[in-house]
């Protein structure tokens, strides 16, 4: 049995144990990476880029282009194959990481097993990832369906779509289904987007349905079945929805199973691995990150996790990990994004010290001249800096950005109020809620009329 000693070892190939181990290796550590599956990890093979390749050519299709399902799966996989590079073993092994593929468990506090071969390091990064989540409803172990990670396999368009879960991947690919083809339904046990502005998730739902997407919200799923060929959801109530094909898309969960964390000494439940606020967990040798940190489950908050491990790792600083500024975007037609609190969490944190702005795309010049007025952006401010961002309409993922600049940095509203923008664009719309918080400040504020009339009296 071979025994490998290094500075670092990565278990799980995805967003954020690639970024640590590309760091940590750049900077002169020692790396291993372990890989049990395929290198970039579900965002690569399975989320983000193949969803967002799908909901491309139904975008397409929906703007006058053709409706042709294969081309678009055949879409997907190009554009999967044209990243691939970028996160493969060549790549790694080409910076100097010592990549292992196989599964890692831990033989104990500072050491794990491949196989037949043994890994000690100095410091451990766990980064494996979450997969989707299959509940145990009655019939569906038995009942031909599919998870983010099997949808991309079609190849034909589905007759008739029907997906359990109104979240944000099963709003998605309801609407790149039905934009390419497919009849679909949504069946949501609360409301879709439950976690997001009711205001905002109401529009997108509406503009859902306007396609005719069918949405059931607040009915619980019961029973599925397969039955003469097709398959039938039942919800509590007795109706029964029968369609060709299933999608599961309720939420994931952690990857933790293979990998003995007891014999480490760390501490996890549900949600995922205990950590502090420096990402390190009950063990001090080991540190977890992404979605198995439990604080979202999103790319970008990876890659994020994985420059503070690599702070605390490499050169002993201080670092911790916030998780108030971490944005997220449903890629719907319309987008919905947010940073932040929502206003009704923002209200319960702050109470009267808060304050609301909303801004209807129907005020901003480029969106009249496109045609996209629906839409709006929602500004929670605190004693003059900005906390939360709501925004919904075309491209809210892409105006988002600001804000996430201006949050991270915990800059004062002023700073945007005083940004010069270029005209007609979308992006005006951040600067007029800006000035909107200032805009009774100054025009409804008795001592600013008073100061004016003095200097216009005695001013030359």
């Amino acid at each position: 049995m071979s025994v490998i000693s290094t500075d670092i070892c990565v278990i799980g190939g995805g967003s954020g144990g690639l970024s640590v181990a590309a760091g940590a290796v750049q900077m002169g550590a020692r790396v291993v990476l372990v890989e049990g599956h395929k290198m970039g990890g579900d965002c690569l093979n399975y989320g983000c880029v193949p969803s967002k390749a799908l909901l491309a050519r139904g975008k397409a299709a929906k703007a006058g282009g053709t409706a042709d399902f294969p081309a678009a799966m055949a879409h997907v996989h190009a554009t999967i194959a044209a990243i691939e590079p970028h996160d493969s073993v060549e790549r790694f092994e080409g910076l100097g990481v010592q990549v292992i593929k196989g599964f890692a468990r831990f033989t104990g506090k500072a050491e794990v097993a491949v196989g037949e071969q043994r890994i000690r390091a100095r410091r451990f990064v766990i980064a494996t990832g979450s997969r989707a989540l299959v509940p145990p409803i009655p019939g569906l172990a038995e009942t031909p369906h599919m998870t983010n990670e099997t949808l991309f396999e079609q190849t034909e368009c589905p007759g008739h779509l029907l997906i359990i879960g109104g979240g944000p991947i099963g709003l998605e690919m309801a609407q790149a289904h039905r934009r390419l083809g497919a009849r679909v339904t949504v069946i949501e046990g609360a409301q879709a987007l439950g976690r997001d502005d009711p205001d905002a998730a109401a529009l997108v739902t509406a503009a859902l349905r306007s396609e005719g997407i069918e949405i059931v919200e607040g009915i619980a799923v019961e029973k599925v079945s397969r039955r003469n060929g097709s398959i039938e959801v039942e919800v509590k109530g007795g109706t029964i929805f029968t369609g060709t094909h299933l999608l599961v898309a309720v939420g994931r969960q952690p990857n933790l199973e293979r990998l003995d964390l007891e014999r480490a000494g760390i501490r996890h439940d549900a949600r995922g691995i205990r950590v502090d606020g420096g990402l390190r967990t009950t063990n001090p040798k080991v540190f977890a990150i992404g979605d198995v940190a439990g604080h979202g489950q999103f790319t970008h908050l990876a890659g994020y996790h994985a420059g503070i491990v690599i702070r605390r790792a490499l050169f002993g600083l201080p670092a911790r990990a916030r998780h108030d500024h971490i944005p997220h975007v449903t890629y719907t037609d319309p987008e919905l994004a947010q940073i932040g609190p929502t206003e009704a969490q923002a209200r319960k944190m702050h109470g009267p010290a808060l304050s609301v702005h909303r801004i209807d795309y129907d005020q901003i010049d480029r969106a009249q001249a496109e045609g996209r007025t629906d839409g709006f952006l929602k500004l929670m401010v605190v004693r003059g800096r900005p906390i939360g961002v709501t925004l919904v309409g075309a491209q809210a993922g892409e105006l988002i950005a600001p804000w996430a600049v201006a949050i991270s940095n915990r800059m004062k509203l002023s700073a945007m109020a005083g940004t010069v923008l270029p005209y007609p664009t979308l992006a005006e719309i951040s600067k007029r809620a800006a000035g909107a918080y200032f805009s009774p400040r100054l025009f409804d504020n008795i001592n600013v009329k008073r100061i004016v009339r003095v200097v216009q009296r005695w001013w030359p």
